[in-house]
């Protein structure tokens, strides 16, 4: 198998004939728009369960237990999703890919309004799971096309943002509105946002090559911070197998399946955490969440921007990716203080610490993958990634389900996800040193 060094184009120094204004066109930061549209409502969608968790369990008279198995019915088909919508979307392409998932799982969502039972939930949890299953292929492959290496991070860990805001704009809605209206109207409405998003995409979203809005100017400079194997070019998407071949791969797919699932673990089990330890009721849940997921949003941003300031400063371009990651991983370390701590805004602190982290591990992770691999592999191998997250997840949600049950304490939980980035990061620097570029063409 032939590689490469990770390239340096993205290092700010292409030669003067190559590099266009920055100030030649903004198109591409419209497409990034969609793309924070887009993740925002994916996040919003998932995270109305569980701020609705402890009011529809005493409605509908769940057991934690079965909590856990309508998580883990959403989990198990994100990671179906994931890994059908990568390959599906580098066949087809973004613009008709991401349109059909988002279609998929607005309609899931509204679903939920017509069912009452824990199995009618898992069974709207599961096409939901399959629908935005396609969001961060379609993403991170979009991304992959339209900016150069160097603006990827930070496109990232801006369109990723979108994921905190939506847990953000959740918790400050979601109680409003079904104190007002009811539970059922929440599903509707946020099923109903999908269909913004669509015309939006579907009237403004258009290959590079084929944008009626971009100028020759911003093409030239998009093009011109890429390497040759991410320009799209017709190849066929590699398989799964050819992927599987490559350690790179799994260094992105461990990654995944080890820190995935703490952030699914915040978003679904950070409520009922609160509400247990501190008794807050649906109305007084929304300060702390938001503040939360505002903190991770600069976390996300953040972690976008850093690499190309540390190559501004004289860092190589692998060493300027891999800092930014290792030192969210130390950052996530005090949330296992979280459970035994005796006041809620203290609990609130270091998990705001944790996930602003892990949103600056995530963009940098996926990054990471168009660091290594060309564009035709990056749908195909972010759903691998993602699924393998989803499995992780999966069996994280049963084991909380069933250790919550049990013991009723959330410290093992917390000190899986305060120690499950450093060992990520290991696997990563084992199995990628270096974040060598891989040959798909090759064997």
């Amino acid at each position: 198998m032939e590689i490469a060094e990770l390239p340096g184009e993205w290092s700010d120094k292409p030669s003067r004939s190559q590099q266009p204004s920055r100030t030649s066109g903004h198109v591409r930061w419209i497409i990034c728009a969609m793309l924070f549209y887009a993740t925002s409502k994916n996040y919003m969608d998932r995270q109305v369960l569980g701020i609705l968790a402890t009011e529809l369990q005493s409605k509908l008279h769940w057991t934690e237990a079965e909590y856990g198995y309508i998580i883990s019915a959403f989990q198990a088909a994100y990671a179906i999703g994931l890994v059908v919508a990568g390959r599906f979307i580098d066949r087809v392409g973004t613009r008709l890919g991401y349109a059909l998932m988002m279609l998929v799982w607005s309609a899931a969502s509204a679903a939920h309004a017509l069912v009452s039972t824990a199995l009618g939930f898992g069974i709207c949890r599961f096409f939901l799971g399959l629908g935005e299953g396609g969001n961060f292929p379609a993403a991170i492959k979009t991304t992959t096309e339209w900016f150069p290496q160097k603006e990827r991070s930070l496109a990232t860990g801006i369109f990723n943002a979108g994921s905190s805001l939506g847990a953000v704009l959740a918790p400050l809605m979601v109680p409003w509105i079904a104190i007002h209206y009811g539970w059922r109207a929440v599903f509707v409405f946020t099923g109903a946002l999908g269909l913004v998003w669509l015309v939006w995409w579907w009237k403004s979203y258009h290959p590079p090559e084929r944008h009626p809005k971009l100028s020759s100017e911003e093409y030239s400079y998009i093009r011109s911070g890429q390497v040759a194997d991410d320009v799209e070019t017709g190849e066929v998407a590699p398989t799964w197998r050819q992927l599987l071949l490559r350690r790179q791969a799994w260094g992105f797919v461990l990654a995944k399946f080890l820190t995935d699932p703490v952030w699914w673990f915040y978003l679904y089990w950070l409520p009922k955490f609160l509400d247990t330890h501190y008794h807050l009721s649906l109305s007084q849940l929304g300060a702390p969440l938001v503040i939360v997921y505002i903190v991770s949003d600069i976390g996300s941003v953040a972690g976008g921007w850093l690499p190309a300031f540390l190559v501004r400063r004289g860092f190589s371009p692998t060493r300027a990716r891999l800092t930014p990651m290792l030192l969210s991983a130390v950052c996530v370390l005090p949330v296992m203080l979280a459970a035994h701590a005796r006041h809620e805004w203290l609990a609130v602190a270091v998990v705001s610490l944790a996930a602003a982290a892990h949103q600056a591990w995530s963009c940098n992770l996926f990054t990471i993958a168009s660091d290594m691999f060309p564009v035709s592999a990056i749908g195909t191998l972010v759903g691998l990634g993602g699924m393998a997250g989803s499995v992780g997840g999966v069996l994280l949600a049963s084991a909380a389900g069933l250790t919550l049950q049990w013991t009723g304490s959330y410290a093992p939980l917390f000190a899986f996800s305060s120690l499950a980035y450093l060992i990520a990061f290991g696997l990563l620097l084992l199995l990628a040193p270096g974040l060598k570029r891989v040959n798909m063409t090759t064997e």
